[in-house]
C-alpha cells in the first residue's frame, strides 16, 4: 500500500462517516504512528469538519499515544530486545530522529520530530538516548501542541483561500 492510497483511504473513512464517528476517527487516525496530526488534520478539516475540535481530538489522540509510547516503553524494548537478539536494524526515521537529537537534543526533537520522523520515533528515540519519561512526556506534548495549532491554522487557512468546504 502507498502513501498516497494510505490518504486517500484516511480521507474516505472520514468522509463516510458521519457526526461523532468522524471525530472518533480523527482521534483514532492522530493515534496511529504512520498517519498522526500531520495527515489527519488536513484532511479532515478539508472534508469540513470543524477545525479547532479536529485539533483539539487529534491532539488527544496523538498525545495519548505517545504518553502509552512513554509509559509502556521499557517493556516493549525489553520484548524487542529478547525478540530479535541484541542486534536491531535501524530504520530511515529513527536515523533521522536520532540526528535530530544529536544535534538539537531533547527540544528539538520535540518540535522536529513530528515532521521529520513522526513523533511516536522521535518519543522512542528520546527515552532510548535516556532522557527522563516525564520531561520526554512534557516535551513532546508542547511539540505536538505546536504542530496541531501550526497544522490547524494551515489547513483552515488553506480551505477558506480554496473554497474548498
Amino acid at each position: 500500500m502507498s502513501f498516497l492510497s494510505l490518504l486517500v483511504d484516511v480521507g474516505t473513512t472520514i468522509e463516510e462517516a458521519t457526526g461523532f464517528l468522524q471525530y472518533l476517527l480523527v482521534f483514532v487516525f492522530a493515534a496511529i504512528p504512520v498517519i498522526e496530526i500531520l495527515v489527519v488534520i488536513p484532511i479532515a478539516i478539508g472534508l469540513g469538519l470543524d477545525p479547532v475540535l479536529t485539533g483539539v481530538v487529534a491532539f488527544a489522540g496523538n498525545v495519548l499515544s505517545v504518553y502509552a509510547l512513554v509509559v509502556f516503553y521499557r517493556r516493549v524494548a525489553n520484548w524487542l530486545r529478547r525478540r530479535r537478539g541484541e542486534t536491531s536494524e535501524q530504520s530511515d526515521r529513527y536515523a533521522r530522529a536520532r540526528r535530530l537529537w544529536d544535534r538539537y537534543g531533547l527540544p528539538g526533537l520535540a518540535v522536529g520530530g513530528p515532521v521529520l520522523a513522526g513523533v511516536h520515533v522521535a518519543a522512542l528515540v528520546a527515552l532510548l538516548a535516556g532522557s527522563r519519561s516525564r520531561i520526554v512526556a512534557v516535551w513532546m506534548t508542547a511539540g505536538i501542541l505546536v504542530w496541531t495549532v501550526v497544522l490547524v491554522a494551515a489547513s483552515a487557512y488553506g480551505v477558506s483561500v480554496l473554497g474548498i468546504a
